[in-house]
């Protein structure tokens, strides 16, 4: 009998746990450049965030992150924007991961995934 993987349960303050501990194992170095970067968890991406990033939720495309924020290296001199935030969305990491261990897997390479583009890569300069 072939058992059909399914998403592993996982409560929202868990899943905010995990990613606090993906940032918490970012390189020293980096925390002086996350100084005005807001990280968040939303449960899933807003219809208008799809359709600004020209997805359709029908189409079985999952946003799991969000950047929103201009990049380092876009910043002038005297720079002092709102703070960037970086969105994490819990339901798209849990309908594609089927461990728990997909899921801690996921959401580090999500956040690092995002803060890629705090720091100016592009998407296709992303290891991720």
């Amino acid at each position: 009998m072939v058992r059909e993987p399914s998403s592993p349960r996982l409560s929202e303050r868990r899943f905010r746990e995990f990613v606090a501990e993906a940032l918490d194992d970012l390189p020293d170095e980096w925390g002086e450049l996350l100084d005005n970067v807001a990280i968040v968890v939303e449960n899933e991406p807003s219809a208008e965030d799809l359709q600004d990033l020209g997805m359709d939720s029908g189409e079985g495309n999952e946003l799991l992150g969000l950047y929103q924020g201009t990049p380092l290296g876009e910043r002038g001199f005297g720079y002092s924007g709102l703070p960037d935030r970086v969105v994490i969305y819990r339901g798209p990491i849990l309908r594609i991961a089927f461990t728990r261990e997909e899921v801690v897997k996921q959401i580090r390479e999500t956040v690092l995934h995002e803060l890629g583009h705090h720091f100016g890569l592009k998407e296709a300069d992303l290891p991720f």
